[in-house]
């Protein structure tokens, strides 16, 4: 017989953070179906409140489809480094529209509402050189630590994009 999970709010939103980082959710009824998989068997209004304590917020992406996300969950639970490149990927391919240089920062496009998402993407996967980012509604600042990088980081920011393509 396999563990379970304990049945606790900090086990479910921890849960709840992986599964948003893991793939798209698009719905309620679709987390909490992935949540019974885990062992949670969780009511709808249980459900809204975690998501409302967790901040998670709905963000559309390229596709015009929208997904949940919460601020700074990249990063915070990731396993291994390859995990970041992987989630850095998806969200530049999902969400990424422009990237252009000035000197040694890049500015960024995203679709209204994602900025924060990629920007948390881009700050955990510890990029070479690239210091952090500062975020709005539809525009991610870059900084860099020199004009090279910032050129690396954006020739590698949109190779990511277009692999989704």
């Amino acid at each position: 017989m396999a563990d379970l999970p304990l049945d606790t709010k900090t086990a479910r939103h921890n849960t709840i953070l992986d599964l948003i980082a893991a793939s798209p959710i698009t719905s309620q009824e679709q987390l909490r179906r992935m949540l019974a998989e885990r062992g949670f068997e969780t009511a709808q209004a249980t459900l809204s409140r975690d998501l409302s304590e967790l901040q998670a917020v709905k963000v559309k992406t390229n596709s015009g489809a929208s997904v949940y996300s919460v601020p700074d969950v990249n990063g915070l639970h990731l396993a291994e480094p390859l995990e970041g490149n992987v989630r850095l990927a998806r969200w530049c391919q999902d969400l990424l529209v422009s990237a252009q240089e000035a000197q040694n920062l890049l500015v960024l496009r995203t679709p209204s509402g994602a900025a924060n998402l990629l920007g948390s993407a881009i700050d955990s996967s510890r990029l070479a050189g690239v210091l952090g980012t500062i975020a709005g509604d539809d525009t991610i600042l870059v900084i860099c630590d020199n004009d090279e990088r910032a050129q690396q980081a954006r020739k590698l920011l949109t190779q990511l994009a277009e692999r989704g393509a």
